[in-house]
């Protein structure tokens, strides 16, 4: 899947280049875009082989999960209340979330991941997030209109806040989320009635490294998906094999105010960054790349 990613991009690059310079002979451009062209008329489709070999990551990572209040979630979820799950940080590709997800691949209390409508739209990038959107991922539109008519109708939703910009600023040294000014999710909250649980990714970002500038990272800024050029293993597009730790805290407690003030939206924002900060100076040191990290919040 990962060399799928940092292949598509260029492909789609050089495939609209060629259609354009009609090079080297119109014939060829269009039989080397013919796989993109068609991939416009093949909507993504679920396969199962796919997934089945997607299983083995959990074991290829030293994957582990810490759910501090799994038990009242779950119970609150069956009694009907709804949540907000904002996971940090994403980095090129979610490897714990993955991982979280495979590794628990019956857990009915799974909600679907929003995602850049790029991903969903692309051609052959939305083919490659449909093999796995049916079965354990249920990517839908991070779009702030269909996420409202998701809460709306009693839903859950995971989101992941730092989102690209966020991509740009991690490191194998340091970990930088970009939150300071992400605050829309706290209101779309508050609004809803509906409580917020952060979750913590340990490794999302070191287990690949990225191009922070050029084109491709230019465009991936624009496009809000992580299309720029990354390597981890060997400095080939393959992620390192190192542990990863998923966390997943405790519901915030948020109050149901359909029209929050400013300061209503500061508190509740102050809230989340500190139980963000307080479940990775928790959790560091079980994660050996992260014992002497520290946390910046930009």
């Amino acid at each position: 899947m990962t060399i799928a990613y940092f292949t598509i991009p260029i492909y789609l690059l050089t495939a609209i280049a060629s259609l354009i310079l009609r090079y080297p002979t119109t014939k060829l451009s269009f039989l080397y875009a013919t796989p993109m062209l068609l991939s416009l008329f093949i909507p993504p489709c679920y396969s199962r082989t796919a997934l089945a070999l997607l299983r083995p990551i959990v074991n290829y990572f030293d994957f582990e999960a810490i759910y501090m209040d799994e038990t009242n979630v779950r119970n609150q979820m069956n009694e009907g209340k709804n949540y907000i799950f904002a996971a940090q940080p994403h980095g090129v590709l979610s490897y714990a979330g993955f991982c979280a997800a495979v590794s628990k691949p019956d857990d009915p209390g799974r909600v679907p991941t929003a995602v850049a409508s790029v991903l969903l739209n692309v051609p052959l990038l939305k083919n490659l997030m449909g093999i796995f959107n049916l079965a354990y991922f249920n990517l839908v539109d991070a779009s702030a209109s269909n996420m409202k008519r998701i809460l709306k109708e009693g839903g859950n939703i995971k989101i992941y806040i730092g989102g690209i910009a966020e991509l740009f600023k991690c490191c194998r040294t340091e970990e930088r989320l970009y939150l300071k000014k992400r605050k829309g999710f706290i209101k779309l909250a508050l609004r809803a009635g509906v409580d917020i649980i952060p979750i913590y990714c340990f490794g999302n970002t070191s287990v690949l490294s990225v191009l922070t500038h050029g084109p491709l990272a230019a465009l991936s800024r624009k496009l809000q998906a992580s299309l720029t050029l990354f390597w981890g293993k060997w400095y080939l597009p393959i992620p390192r094999d190192e542990k990863l730790l998923y966390v997943v805290g405790k519901p915030l407690g948020l109050p149901h105010i359909v029209e929050p003030t400013q300061e209503d939206i500061d508190k509740w924002h102050k809230v989340y960054c500190d139980q963000v900060r307080d479940i990775f100076e928790m959790y560091k040191e079980k994660v050996p790349l992260y014992k002497h990290k520290k946390l910046f919040i930009d």
